[in-house]
């Protein structure tokens, strides 16, 4: 077992858990994970596998179906699938998000009718904040829903950017403006529900998506542009049931997103460094094992301690979410630094790797193009940084 990325005070429960998501992690995705990557495939079967182990409904309770676990566990399940391949870690974390909206702000008939199947992953989720030109600035969304006169229909227009999951998803947490008339603008958002179906095109009146977006790294899970011409939903698919209150239902889902990226961030650390310090193991120059130069033990250090840093922060911003208390800081700490750290280990492992790392025969290739999306997903460092020095001068104001 290794020594970096344990955690104390596991039940038996967790930690037979944990160990039977690393044997699918081992057998099932790393085996095939470049392969898949390379050629943009969607992993079905991995899907497929994950559905049957119930990972879909792991935070989900157990009266709607689900297994009833912590944030704490199903992190440390993320970072494990993620040392797999963190494109499947994003198809979980999206879907993740989307229950975790409905359980903590979905009303109980809401809940009743798409937990149950998300559980099962018959219903897979997906949300969306992003614009294109949005970036991280949410108070500038312009898709924009329309109260009708009389009665409780509403017609959506605009268009949004960077769903993971928007293909191949059948249930889209999204927000918009609704001109409510209250005095800030972030009271003027609300989160529709909205159902499709899977695939691509036309896949419900009045909303296409039009295909998946290429991208340098994170393959094989789709990710799209979703565009509303003229949609028509009612009240009963506002989260909550009452408008005005999407851009905080949005924040506490990326809250736990934070986490959850965090977690992906240590996944891939720790199979960068499981790369570099076999290769290193294996490699000989100059007469001797490239891991007995001094330079290269050196790197192999600095990467054990980021790896195990990134790893604690990631675990106490969950035990503070469990534990109901804030951890707004802490998930942004674990989040920044575990995105950081992840970047620097990967680069590290491809260093040791020399020209070898180049090739795309080897797997450190995958992971040098997929360790840049942490960095900006859920949130930029700057952003990150922002919201920890916020809560530091709440926390450290002077007094008198």
């Amino acid at each position: 077992m290794s020594r970096l990325q344990t955690t104390d005070g596991l039940t038996d429960d967790q930690k037979e858990l944990l160990k039977l998501v690393k044997e699918f992690v081992d057998e099932q995705i790393i085996p095939v994970a470049t392969e898949l990557e390379h050629r943009d495939e969607y992993p079905q079967e991995i899907v497929d596998g994950m559905k049957e182990m119930g990972i879909f409904g792991l935070m989900i309770p157990e009266e709607y179906g689900g297994l009833g676990e912590s944030l704490l566990t199903y992190a440390l399940c993320v970072e494990e699938i993620a040392r797999g391949w963190m494109s499947v870690s994003g198809i979980i974390n999206t879907h993740f998000i989307v229950a975790y909206m409905l359980l903590q702000h979905g009303t109980e008939e809401q809940k009743q009718r798409y937990l149950p199947r998300m559980a099962t992953g018959e219903v897979r989720g997906a949300f969306s904040m992003s614009e294109p030109a949005l970036g991280s600035d949410v108070s500038a969304i312009k898709t924009k829903a329309v109260k009708d006169a009389e009665g409780d229909g509403w017609t959506i227009n605009g268009q949004k950017m960077w769903l993971t999951n928007g293909g191949s998803s059948n249930l889209v947490a999204v927000l918009v403006r609704t001109d409510t008339g209250a005095d800030s603008v972030y009271k003027n958002m609300t989160t529709f529900l909205v159902e499709k179906e899977s695939g691509f095109g036309q896949t419900a009146p009045g909303l296409t998506v039009p295909g998946k977006i290429e991208k340098m790294g994170y393959k094989g899970v789709d990710t799209t542009e979703l565009v509303f011409e003229n949609y028509r939903t009612t009240d009963a698919q506002i989260l909550g049931g009452v408008p005005g209150k999407g851009f905080y239902q949005m924040m506490d889902g990326v809250e736990v997103g934070r986490v959850n990226v965090a977690a992906r961030a240590c996944g891939l650390s720790m199979r960068a460094f499981e790369l570099g310090i076999r290769y290193a193991q294996q490699r000989e120059t100059f007469g001797k094992k490239i891991a007995e130069h001094q330079g290269i033990l050196f790197r192999l250090a600095d990467m054990a301690v980021k790896v195990e840093a990134s790893h604690q922060m990631m675990v106490k911003a969950a035990r503070l979410k469990d534990a109901g208390k804030r951890n707004d800081l802490e998930a942004g700490m674990a989040k920044y630094l575990a995105a950081e750290n992840c970047a620097n280990v990967v680069e590290q492992s491809f260093r040791i790797h020399g020209g070898y790392g180049y090739s795309k025969e080897y797997e450190i290739e995958r992971l040098y193009r997929e360790a840049p999306m942490l960095l900006i997903g859920e949130g930029t460092a700057e952003i990150q940084k922002m919201i920890i020095g916020r809560r530091l001068l709440e926390d450290y104001k002077l007094k008198g």
